[in-house]
């Protein structure tokens, strides 16, 4: 918990909370802000939720549970945040980084995508579907939401979850799609592990731009 400098942004350890007060910390954070506003990263863990993106269909629901069903402002169809998935906000300001939004989600891809090479686990990116695979199996989502320049949401990557629920949708809008995560693909970093080597990657390849 708490916030770690690191050296173009602050990340902010908010531990295990729930989905909207972090989304609407997200929007009073991005209203607030100037051109002189440090960017920030924040690590999450979220209860249960389905979160269905702005243009989301909600035919991509296959069936409705106890678990709550939220629209959200990012792009991008639905998708399932639990317990034992990474979820990592951006909160910057391309303008100042220079940086357009496809390049940001190519940066994040290849950020995972490294990070899932260092356990000698081929994971790829696919331009017409964002996000990170393996074997063709879903590992980790994108969506983000551009306002002003300013960034929020960001990616989700499962780490060791219970991913039955992903079965009760089309996740991020796609039949049929299979979802696995770093636990069944005999990664034994723990969440705090490889969050920590996840940074480093994005914070290097930040850096380059």
């Amino acid at each position: 918990m708490g916030a770690v400098e690191y050296s173009s942004f602050v990340v902010n350890q908010l531990g295990k909370q729930e989905y909207q007060p972090v989304w609407q910390a997200m929007q009073d954070f991005t209203l607030a802000r100037n051109s002189h506003t440090v960017d920030e990263l924040w690590v999450v863990e979220h209860p249960p939720i389905f979160t269905l993106g702005r243009n989301g269909k909600e035919s991509h629901i296959l069936n409705k549970s106890d678990i709550p069903i939220i629209k959200v402002d990012r792009g991008g169809q639905v998708t399932y945040h639990g317990p034992g998935q990474l979820v990592l906000y951006f909160l910057l300001d391309l303008h100042r980084r220079k940086l357009g939004i496809r390049q940001l989600v190519t940066l994040i891809e290849d950020c995972l995508v490294a990070l899932l090479n260092q356990h000698k686990i081929d994971a790829y990116s696919d331009r017409k579907a964002p996000g990170v695979y393996v074997n063709k199996q879903k590992i980790a989502a994108l969506g983000l939401r551009v306002s002003k320049g300013c960034t929020t949401h960001g990616l989700s990557l499962n780490i060791d979850m219970d991913l039955s629920p992903f079965q009760d949708i089309n996740p991020c809008g796609y039949e049929n799609l299979e979802i696995t995560q770093c636990k069944d693909l005999g990664i034994s970093d723990n969440f705090q592990e490889l969050t920590n080597a996840l940074l480093s990657l994005i914070e290097k390849a930040l850096e380059r731009g």
